[in-house]
C-alpha cells in the first residue's frame, strides 16, 4: 500500500455516493507499501479502504483479483470483499485511476512476530493453499524466474551499484545459479506470492486477514511458502534469523497442507529465489520511487541478507530438517 494519486474528501463523497455506505466521516492516506494508493475510509456505516490501481497493476488483472478474494471468502479464508456499489458494480474509476472500495478488517499486522503468531500464519497460508485447489482461474506470475535477468539488467543500467559496490556481479550470479536449479514439477496453484506481516492483520495470535493480494498469480505453492518463509523469519533488517520463527511457520503451514515431497527436495532453491526476487523488485523501487510519493522506500539490503544467509549450507541443512 502506499499513495501516488492524492484525493479530497470531495472525491472520495462522490464516489462514496453511488453505494449504500454512508456519508464519509475520515479519510486517510496510507503510506505503507509500493504498489497501489490506498486510502482508509470511515463512514457513518462502516470502515473501509479505497484502493487505486497505479501502474504497475494491470486492469485486466482485476477480474482475476476479485475471483480469487471471492472463492476464498466463499471457503471461509479470512479475506477481504470487493465491496459492490447500488448497481452491483465493484470496479470504479477516480482520478484518472481504476478503483475498489475494498472490506476493512479489524486487526494489526505486527513488526516483531511471536512463534504463536508466526504458527498462526503459516497455518492460514496452508489453509488458502487447500482451498485454491478446486481454483481454476489462472494468471501468470509476471514477477517469476524468467523476469528475474530482465529486471537485473534494468536495475544494472538504472544504477544498481549505487546501492551497494559489487552489487550488480551478486545479482547476475545468483540469476545463473537459480535459473540452473529452478523446479518445473512442482504442485501449482493460485498464490498469494506476498505473504510478509504487513499484509496479515492479527488480534493476539490470531490470524483475522490476508491482505494485499496485487501479487497473487498461478505458481508453486512451495515458492508462496518460500516467500513467507523469508519475510517471517528474520529481522527487518535480514540480518538476524530466527529458528524458532521458522519452527512454527512450517509446522502451521504443514498442519493445513502437507508439504510433498519434490516441494522438500526444492525447498533451497525456492528460498534463494523468493529473496531474488525481492531483492530485485526493492531495488527497483529503490532507484525508480518518485520522491514526492508517500510512500517508504523498503531496505533492498535486508535480502541480500537473507539471501546470502540461503546461500550457506549449514544454514539450509537446519531448515530442512524443520520441514515436515
Amino acid at each position: 500500500m502506499a499513495v501516488y494519486t492524492a484525493l479530497g474528501p470531495e472525491q472520495v463523497s462522490a464516489l462514496l455516493a453511488r453505494y449504500d455506505v454512508g456519508e464519509l466521516m475520515a479519510l486517510k492516506g496510507i503510506a505503507e507499501g509500493v504498489e497501489n494508493s490506498n486510502f482508509f475510509v470511515e463512514t457513518t456505516k462502516s470502515k473501509y479502504i479505497l484502493t487505486l490501481y497505479e501502474n504497475r497493476v494491470d486492469p485486466a488483472d482485476l477480474p482475476f483479483f476479485y475471483s480469487l478474494l471471492k472463492h476464498l471468502h466463499d471457503a471461509g479464508c479470512k479475506v477481504p470483499r470487493f465491496i459492490a456499489d447500488c448497481d452491483g458494480q465493484w470496479l470504479q474509476e477516480i482520478a484518472g485511476r481504476p478503483a475498489c472500495l475494498i472490506e476493512f478488517l479489524q486487526g494489526v499486522s505486527v513488526t516483531t512476530p511471536t512463534p504463536a503468531q508466526t504458527r498462526s500464519t503459516g497455518t492460514a497460508l496452508g489453509q488458502m493453499h487447500a482451498a485454491l485447489t478446486g481454483f481454476r482461474e489462472t494468471r501468470p506470475n509476471s514477477l517469476g524466474v524468467t523476469a528475474w535477468r530482465p529486471l537485473a539488467e534494468s536495475c544494472t543500467a538504472a544504477g544498481l551499484e549505487s546501492i551497494q559496490s559489487g552489487l550488480a556481479e551478486r545479482i547476475a550470479d545468483e540469476c545463473i545459479f537459480v535459473e540452473t536449479h529452478w523446479p518445473h514439477n512442482l504442485p501449482r496453484s493460485a498464490i498469494h506470492a506476498d505473504l510478509f506481516p504487513d499484509n496479515v492483520l492479527m488480534l493476539g495470535s490470531n490470524v483475522t486477514g490476508l491482505i494485499d493480494f496485487y501479487f497473487a498469480c498461478t505458481d508453486a505453492t512451495g515458492y508462496d511458502l518460500a516467500i513467507a518463509h523469508s519475510a517471517w523469519c528474520f529481522s527487518n533488517d535480514g540480518g538476524s534469523f530466527d529458528a524458532g520463527l521458522s519452527v512454527a511457520l512450517l509446522a502451521g503451514y504443514a498442519s493445513a497442507f502437507p508439504i510433498d515431497v519434490p516441494t522438500r527436495d526444492a525447498f533451497a532453491t525456492l528460498l534463494r529465489g523468493a529473496c531474488l526476487r525481492f531483492l530485485l523488485t526493492r531495488c527497483y523501487d529503490w532507484i525508480n520511487t518518485p520522491a514526492n510519493a508517500l510512500v517508504t522506500r523498503k531496505d533492498p539490503l535486508a535480502f541480500l541478507r537473507r539471501l546470502d544467509f540461503y546461500s550457506d549450507d549449514a544454514n539450509i541443512a537446519r531448515i530442512m530438517g524443520q520441514l515436515h
